[in-house]
């Protein structure tokens, strides 16, 4: 049998497997024999009866646990069975905490220890009472959200619109008999809650060529249950294309991720994202978007396991329920099959999920037509491009455009500007003639819905403005 997360191999007793004893406590228990070699051979014991009376003794005086120690033989050879049953409580080893996790032993420290003592307690962090609390701390605007989307997906009873906001928090378990909120109630609807999470927030990059090439960013901020919305109007405005095309003379602009497959994994990173650590990151290139949040997988789930039947173990138990009852997630598990669906019915290549630095990442591969349209030919061999000469007002407007078409009146809110005339003259236009935007309708210039957005030469252009 291999070593794995429940059984290892000691050719000799030591007092320091204790800590193995240990970890195996902490985690689903095992079985540690000693006497018998990594390859499985049984080499025997010396002074087994004097074993038999000292490790049972050790582990209670050391560990506080009683664990079933066999005697067992082979060949002639005695070996030694050590039976260890998992805790519900935490089990320290000299003040220290260790885990087995795999075929390894960890020792918890920082973030891990305190995530593992809340768990072994029957709690998560988003639990934690915050002192100094109260209700008015909360945003009545965000609960009347959130009612509403429970609603009309009929994961609320409708008369839930009527509920007063502590009766929403007492449903959800937001809030103490003692009248504090939780850490889940203020991400969930604080009027502030990066006052008290400064890392709940979402940053978006647009980048060039790779991290150093930095060309636009935002950050949002607010409460967590409406903040997938505000993310994808960002992302729409200003860094996702919708290229156009037609079906049976029909204009049709769909969003180059689909919406869905895009909040689905836009909700799994916000609701499982470990809050105190650091912000979620999506970074937009030319050939790919990256989304990481802080937070692997749980303790024994693998990126395997998310393509199969398996179990759903939220790191926030609070933020998770009121996500599902907003209807953002479900319960089963089901989240990275939605998405490869929702991939699969556009034909677009399945995105790529990995642990990593701590966290969790998405890899989304862009689609060849959206990679045209960005200019991106970084799998051919090419001179640098030659731009026109541009103006420093030129140079301004094209700095202010995501990827996205927008109106005049948008785009002069973009730089600051009120004069119209003023603007076509010395920003538009030239932008225009020099081939750096280009129009939702060129043949009808002056068109009541036209709009405006960077040419792939604009776009390419822009990448070199210092």
């Amino acid at each position: 049998m291999e070593e794995n997360q429940n059984i290892d191999y000691k050719r000799i007793w030591k007092d320091e497997y204790l800590q193995w004893i240990c970890g195996f406590a902490n985690a689903q228990g095992g079985r540690l024999l000693i006497g018998i070699d990594d390859d499985h051979t049984v080499v025997g014991l010396k002074n087994v009866d004097r074993l038999m009376e000292d490790i049972p003794n050790k582990i209670v005086t050391t560990l506080g646990i009683v664990c079933d120690v066999n005697l067992h033989e082979k060949d002639g050879l005695q070996y030694i069975e050590i039976v260890v049953e998992p805790s519900n409580m935490p089990i320290a080893y000299k003040g220290e905490y260790h885990y087995r996790s795999g075929a390894t032993k960890q020792q918890l420290k920082g973030t891990a220890l305190q995530q593992f003592i809340l768990k072994k307690m029957g709690r998560t962090w988003d639990d934690i009472p915050i002192e100094n609390s109260s209700i008015d701390m909360i945003d009545r605007d965000a609960v009347d959200y959130f009612l509403r989307q429970g609603v009309f997906r009929k994961r609320l009873a409708p008369e839930a619109l009527t509920y007063t906001t502590k009766k929403v928090l007492e449903n959800l378990q937001l809030i103490g008999d003692d009248e504090k909120l939780n850490n889940a109630a203020i991400l969930l609807f604080g009027k502030n809650p990066q006052k008290h999470f400064i890392s709940s927030v979402f940053r978006i990059g647009r980048f060039g060529k790779n991290e150093s090439d930095l060309i636009a960013q935002d950050t949002i901020e607010g409460n967590i249950i409406q903040m997938a919305d505000r993310v994808v109007e960002v992302l729409k405005n200003k860094y996702l294309i919708s290229p156009v095309h037609y079906e049976e003379m029909v204009r049709v602009e769909p969003l180059e991720i689909p919406e869905d497959a895009l909040r689905e994994i836009l909700y799994n990173a916000i609701c499982h994202k470990r809050y105190d650590g650091a912000h979620i990151q999506m970074r937009v290139y030319n050939d790919r978007i990256t989304l990481w949040n802080p937070g692997g997988l749980p303790i024994g789930l693998t990126i395997e396991d998310l393509y199969e039947e398996h179990s759903s173990q939220p790191r926030n138990k609070l933020l998770a329920n009121a996500f599902f009852k907003a209807g953002f997630i479900e319960t089963w598990g089901r989240g990275i099959n939605k998405v490869k669906e929702e991939f699969e019915k556009v034909n677009l290549d399945l995105p790529k999920f990995k642990e990593c630095q701590g966290g969790f990442m998405v890899t989304i591969k862009r689609a060849e037509n959206v990679r045209k349209i960005l200019g991106d030919t970084s799998s051919i061999p090419q001179a640098p491009p030659k731009y026109p000469s541009s103006t420093p007002q030129v140079d301004k407007l094209l700095l202010a455009f995501g990827v996205d078409y927008l109106s005049i009146i948008e785009i002069m809110a973009l730089i600051g500007l009120k004069d119209r005339k003023s603007f076509r003259e010395k920003y538009l236009n030239p932008a225009i003639e020099k081939g750096f935007i280009e129009m939702l309708y060129p043949k009808q210039q002056r068109h009541p819905k036209q709009k405006y957005r960077l040419s792939a030469m604009g776009l390419g252009y822009r990448s070199t403005i210092k």
